[in-house]
């Protein structure tokens, strides 16, 4: 056999701009080091078409998605900015609110990533291409943009600054990947990203000694599916152990409690 017979396909990780998956990417590695893991940028608005199409096994996306096919762990939410040049108005202040940008031109690229019922500011003559191209326009001193923290960050420049603006949308992060493909080492990384520790017995990667049809006898604590993240719950063994605890804590079986009744 050959080593390239031998060598296992890779994990094929999605990301969009202002995603950094730096931190799942390295537990990934410590805990399957011979399982190599290629990540894979996309645009935002591509990410679910890249997972449906199969060039990528699971990927952090910018919600909402369609889930009729895709599964998706919310992970977390990003705070709203406003891109601003350095001298303009608003970077003295800690924060600015939607209607601050009543008088503003206020940029709106075609890969915004922000869903808008109604865009705040004024609208520009045309719409920039992208988030790149509608930061440059903020720098030339033509008008303001208004993205989550982490474009803000990606696009840094030293003329510009962003200050947190409120009563706007906000962007949400998910893993996401195709449901009917939710392979075994799609579990792994759902794990991780999940916090799970390497002996978790809610992931695939369960060994024989934590396998709750092989081992937790009856007298045992909890047994099951989600033992180690829920001590004590009602898993395969949980009310038992719990009944048990309850008989052990008194006065021996059979015995009396309490003082003892006087004889007349």
């Amino acid at each position: 056999m050959t080593g390239s017979e031998a060598a296992p396909s890779p994990f094929r990780l999605a990301y969009v701009p202002g995603v950094t998956p730096a931190k799942w990417v390295r537990i990934w590695r410590e805990r399957l080091p011979d399982v190599p893991l290629e990540l894979v940028a996309v645009p935002a608005a591509e990410a679910a078409g890249a997972l449906r199409r199969g060039d990528a096994d699971a990927g952090f996306v910018r919600l909402p998605v369609d889930r009729t096919d895709l599964s998706a762990i919310p992970l977390y939410t990003e705070t709203t900015v406003v891109v601003v040049p350095k001298d303009h108005l608003f970077a003295a202040v800690d924060e600015v609110s939607a209607g601050d940008l009543a008088e503003e031109i206020v940029f709106h690229p075609l890969d915004d990533t922000l869903e808008w019922e109604r865009p705040p500011g004024l609208p520009a003559f045309e719409r920039p291409a992208t988030t790149g191209d509608a930061v440059e326009l903020v720098a030339a001193g033509v008008g303001l943009l208004v993205v989550p923290q982490s474009l803000a960050r990606l696009h840094h420049r030293k003329d510009l600054t962003y200050r947190p603006l409120t009563d706007v949308p906000q962007s949400r992060v998910a893993l996401s990947w195709p449901e009917e493909r939710t392979t075994d080492r799609v579990e792994d990384f759902i794990g991780i990203v999940r916090g799970r520790t390497v002996n978790s017995t809610r992931g695939r990667r369960t060994t024989a000694a934590e396998d709750p049809g092989k081992a937790a006898p009856r007298s045992g604590g909890a047994a099951g599916s989600g033992g180690a993240q829920r001590r004590g719950g009602a898993g395969g063994g949980g009310k038992p152990a719990a009944k048990g605890a309850r008989r052990g804590a008194g006065a021996p079986q059979g015995g009396r409690r309490g003082k003892p009744r006087r004889r007349s």
